[in-house]
């Protein structure tokens, strides 16, 4: 009993020291949590800050217009009908001439690719443009690692390399590897040092002669060629009809995925048209498209969304997106970071850009956009994208005005998804298989990803919705424009972008307009 009193009164004692302990505490970290709390928000991470604070709609009367409209039992007759036939086929019969392949080669060529994976696709297609060219032998192009993306992926670990062989043996001979004699031609071996087997200064879109002057010569030299970088180095005109109908079948018929991502992508396209309880949802391994499920249900048509908003694309185009003050400094500070001032849009007004249509839509501008073109809450929308800058409540207005909208993430489990988990490159080649098996495409702005898939669905003739984006730009600086005048300009200033064929202009890509280079009027 009495240590116990001993003990309370010691106790008791200690504890004006410790009040004096904490409050002295307190004194010394107090200047620190002030400083903290009004620290500029240019130091918090940009690609995280949006998602700690709630986004605010930027057009909230055209969301609540296009949140009450009603459900119709279908969209007007001519949204969701498949693209009429427009009198063109694809035409790439002459390429595949048994005598087109020469029986000597001039050496070995390599190419090092940059960019994405929809960069690094046209980049493979110019590849064997140009060995045929040069009637080199290809080696399978290098991909380099993205520096945004931080993906390794290799071209083996994206594209079917033996379909890619084979349907282009009568075009360009192509190898796995270079033989042993030129093992030593590595990524490495160019990176530290000047070497007379490189060509580093092809110019952009240079000329199919440029490369018999400069590469041939090394060629014959050498016996092997390396071009780094190698990303538009081909031009779109003055080329020999065979060539430009080579780079197509590249493109078109030889580049396809492998087979784990094809496998992934026919899953997804299945529920997609085939909407299922989750205790009825097929496996891979179990895709027949001949299930009692499939019979049980008619097939859905579906949309693809490209919402290409990441952070890079957010602060390149140096636009408002209605994140306040936070938001603005957070992606001045990423711009600044990554390209040193460089951004030529920085020097326009955000109301200038959008007149001009340079600003990429949000989610909620492109979800305003289906809705205005007849696309009800009905829909069943897919959402093709890597990550979306500002995150879930980024895309929550989006959800909210198409609340059938699925992902890989809602469609495929995470054992479906381990083989692209983190793979920007796996997960964009998914997206594009997805994009290409839609009835409708649309992008929310013009993009790698937006011109392959338009040019890829043009060559195939199916319907691709391209926005508007100098209407939609002044339209949604219009804060009094009512949801009826929206709509009607909306649908009028779509009519003629649904996926109508236009030929192609001097310079534009080939890859993007396969007309009229690649097809044939019937």
């Amino acid at each position: 009993m009495g240590k116990m009193m001993r003990f309370q009164h010691q106790n008791y004692c200690y504890q004006p020291l410790r009040r004096e302990a904490i409050a002295g505490l307190f004194m010394l970290l107090f200047p620190v949590f002030l400083l903290c709390l009004f620290t500029p928000f240019s130091h918090a991470s940009p690609s995280k800050f949006s998602e700690l604070n709630v986004l605010k709609p930027r057009h909230l009367p055209l969301l609540k217009s296009a949140l009450q409209r009603e459900s119709s039992n279908g969209e007007p007759s001519d949204l969701r009908a498949p693209l009429a036939d427009q009198g063109w086929r694809p035409c790439l019969a002459t390429v595949n001439a048994p005598s087109a392949l020469p029986q000597k080669s001039e050496g070995y060529l390599q190419v090092f690719l940059d960019g994405g994976l929809n960069q690094q696709r046209m980049g493979i297609c110019d590849a064997v443009a140009v060995a045929k060219i040069l009637n080199a032998t290809l080696v399978i192009p290098h991909l380099e690692v993205n520096p945004v993306w931080q993906d390794s992926s290799s071209f083996m670990d994206i594209f079917d390399v033996d379909h890619f062989i084979s349907v282009l043996k009568d075009d360009v001979t192509i190898v796995k590897e270079l033989p042993d004699e030129f093992s030593w031609s590595t990524r490495e071996y160019y990176a530290i040092a000047i070497r007379a087997t490189r060509i580093k200064r092809a110019p952009v879109h240079a000329s199919a002669n440029w490369y018999l002057e400069n590469v041939l010569p090394v060629l014959k030299s050498y016996g092997i060629a390396a071009i780094s970088p190698f990303s538009h180095r081909l031009s779109f005109d003055n080329l020999p009809s065979e060539i430009q109908k080579l780079r197509c079948k590249v493109n078109f018929k030889a580049l396809v995925f492998v087979p784990h991502i094809r496998a992934l992508g026919d899953a997804l396209v299945h529920r997609l048209r085939y909407p299922l309880a989750e205790s009825q949802a097929l496996t891979i391994d179990d895709l027949s498209g001949n299930t009692d499920q499939n019979h049980k249900q008619r097939p859905q048509k579906f949309v693809v969304v490209h919402l290409r908003f990441d952070k890079d694309m957010a602060a390149h185009s140096a636009c408002d997106f209605g994140g306040g003050k936070a938001e603005k400094l957070a992606l001045a500070k990423y711009r600044q970071t990554l390209w040193g001032g460089r951004v030529l849009n920085s020097q326009f007004t955000d109301e200038e850009l959008r007149s001009q249509g340079r600003c990429p839509l949000t989610p909620e501008e492109i979800g305003l956009l289906l809705a205005a073109l007849g696309f009800d809450n009905s829909t069943r929308l897919y959402l093709a994208s890597h990550k979306v800058y500002g995150g879930e409540a980024r895309i929550s207005t989006l959800r909210e005005l198409f609340p059938m909208m699925e992902s890989k993430k809602s469609l495929a489990s995470s054992e479906e998804r381990v083989h692209i988990k983190g793979k920007a490159s796996l997960l964009a080649a998914v997206d594009y298989y997805v994009g290409l098996h839609s009835d409708i495409f649309v992008s929310a702005s013009p993009g790698n990803m937006h011109n392959a898939l338009m040019g890829h669905r043009t060559f195939e003739n199916m319907k691709t919705i391209r926005p508007n984006m100098a209407l939609l730009g002044q339209l949604f600086l219009n804060k009094n424009i009512t949801w009826l005048d929206f709509r009607q300009a909306v649908v009028e200033g779509h009519q003629n972008r649904q996926g109508q064929l236009r030929l192609r202009k001097l310079k534009q890509s080939i890859y993007t307009y396969p007309a009229p280079d690649c097809m044939c009027q019937a």
